[in-house]
C-alpha cells in the first residue's frame, strides 16, 4: 500500500495528480471524509467499483452505492435533481449527508436497471479536492472496523488493509458516526438513517 499524507488537510497540486492517476488507474484507495475514513474507486470504472464490491461483501445490485461529488453541479450530472432537492442540498452541503435521489442514465453499466443512486458532497476538503481533480465522482462505502481505533487511526487502518487496497490518503484521525441518510425519491425527503448532522 502507498500512502500519502496530506497536511493541514490542504493536498498539494503533485499529490493530486498522484492520487488521481492512481484511481484512474483502476486502483482502490481509501481517503478521509467528514464522518467515516472511506474506501472509494473510479466511479465510472467497473472494474474498480466490482473490486470494492469483493472486498466489503457487497452485492451492488441489493445494496445502494454512493458516490462523492465535489459540487451540486456534478451531483446534478449523475442524478436528476429537482427544484425541492436543490434546495435541501445546497443548504445542507457540504456536509456529513447522503441524499438519495433519482439515478441518471450518465452512470456506468453497475448503475443500470437501479433507480436511485446515494450522492455525497462531504465537508472534507481533501475528498472535495480529489473529486474536482479528477473531474468525475468516486464511488465510496465506508471502511470496515471491530474496533474504534481501526476506524480514527490511519496507522491501524494502513495495517488493516494494507494488502486490500493500493493506496491510503492520510489526513488526520477518522470519525466514528456514519453520514445521515436522506431519501429523496418520495414525495418528501425522509431520513432512512440518523448519523452525523442536522438537515437545515
Amino acid at each position: 500500500m502507498k500512502i500519502i499524507k496530506v497536511w493541514n488537510d490542504n493536498p498539494s497540486e503533485k499529490q493530486l495528480s498522484d492520487i488521481c492517476k492512481d484511481i484512474e488507474a483502476g486502483n482502490i484507495a481509501i481517503l478521509p471524509t467528514d464522518t467515516l475514513y472511506g474506501i472509494c474507486c473510479d466511479a465510472l470504472n467497473i472494474k474498480a467499483i466490482e473490486k470494492i464490491c469483493k472486498l466489503k461483501g457487497i452485492n451492488p445490485d441489493k445494496v445502494n452505492l454512493s458516490i462523492i461529488c465535489s459540487d451540486i453541479s456534478m451531483a446534478a450530472d449523475y442524478s436528476k435533481i429537482n427544484d425541492a432537492e436543490f434546495r435541501l442540498i445546497k443548504a445542507n452541503t457540504p456536509g456529513p449527508f447522503t441524499f438519495l435521489l433519482r439515478s441518471s442514465s450518465t452512470l456506468p453499466k453497475v448503475f443500470k436497471g437501479r433507480k436511485t443512486v446515494g450522492i455525497r458532497i462531504p465537508d472534507c476538503y481533501i475528498a472535495r479536492e480529489v473529486v474536482r481533480y479528477l473531474g468525475h465522482p468516486l464511488l465510496t462505502t465506508s471502511i470496515q472496523y471491530d474496533e474504534d481505533d481501526y476506524a480514527v487511526n490511519p496507522e491501524l487502518i494502513a495495517e488493516k488493509y494494507d494488502t486490500q487496497v493500493d493506496l491510503l490518503i492520510e489526513g488526520g484521525e477518522g470519525g466514528l458516526i456514519p453520514s445521515t441518510i436522506i431519501d429523496c425519491t418520495g414525495d418528501i425527503p425522509e431520513i432512512i438513517r440518523e448519523g452525523k448532522g442536522e438537515l437545515k
